[in-house]
């Protein structure tokens, strides 16, 4: 006996020019960007994890997003409708299903449509889970959020771009990272780089209280040569260029320092 199903529905309902919202005018455009951010806000247990499978019908009345899948996961996205309902806010969800709430409300504003989100286990048509449109303002608190520098290690599968260029980075543990790269940069690279192992440093934006990297964010500051054996040489120089520094602080008051920060 196989798994028990339920679905996920999204009703948009608006205009297109002089005319109601039907499948009939609702463009493949529409319909890629709204499958493309469903995926994301599917994405409840980390990019890593494996999701069941998910299937898709659209339906008239203007149009209705239905996607059919396991019973778990419904109730778990169920859970997440209402947690944004009842705190009004993004705050507390995974960075993708942030991410892609934010996108469909920025298509809510700008197409003046309307989203309400239900779910088999809690259907209601007149009262929806959540209702977002061009009269909310749902987004992620941008004083959570705060520009950092990172490293990351990984094999160049990818790197170019005819429109924006930038290098695909596959890193243990973390999965394929999009990295936008100045096309300079890349162009001057003596060396090719299509499954080098490297390090690299970009510039992206860190959430201050969950320490979550908004991965979309990322910009490439510099290649870094990598090596996995243990360089003592090296290690030393970096010692003695700090010391200069770090020479009158004290460690013991430094760490206290931190722990009351933290």
């Amino acid at each position: 006996m196989g798994e028990s199903k339920g679905y996920i529905q999204i009703h948009i309902s608006g205009k297109e020019g002089i005319h109601e919202l039907t499948p009939a005018n609702y463009d493949i455009r529409q319909l890629r960007e709204m499958l493309e951010n469903v995926e994301d806000l599917l994405s409840l247990d980390g990019k890593n994890k494996q999701r069941p499978i998910v299937s898709y019908e659209i339906l008239e009345g203007s149009v209705i997003h239905r996607f059919v899948t396991t019973l778990q996961m419904v109730a778990q996205f169920g859970a997440v409708l209402s947690l944004v309902s009842q705190t009004n806010t993004l705050d507390g969800l995974d960075l993708p299903t942030a991410t892609a709430f934010e996108n469909i409300q920025k298509i809510a504003k700008a197409r003046n449509y309307s989203f309400e989100f239900s779910t088999s286990l809690n259907p209601s048509e007149t009262e929806p889970p959540l209702t977002i449109s061009s009269y909310t303002n749902f987004k992620r608190r941008e004083k959570l959020w705060a520009d950092g520098e990172f490293y990351f290690y990984g094999s160049v599968i990818n790197a170019g771009g005819k429109k924006d260029a930038n290098i695909h980075l596959d890193v243990k543990g973390v999965g394929l990272l999009t990295i936008a790269s100045p096309r300079e940069y890349l162009k001057n690279q003596e060396k090719n780089l299509l499954y080098h192992e490297c390090g690299v440093r970009v510039r992206g934006r860190q959430n201050i209280e969950t320490g979550e990297i908004d991965f979309k964010s990322l910009v490439l500051l510099e290649l870094v040569d990598y090596s996995p054996k243990f360089d003592e040489n090296y290690l030393n120089s970096l010692i003695d260029n700090a010391y200069p520094r770090l020479k009158d602080i004290d460690p013991v008051q430094w760490i206290n320092e931190v722990r009351r920060g933290g």
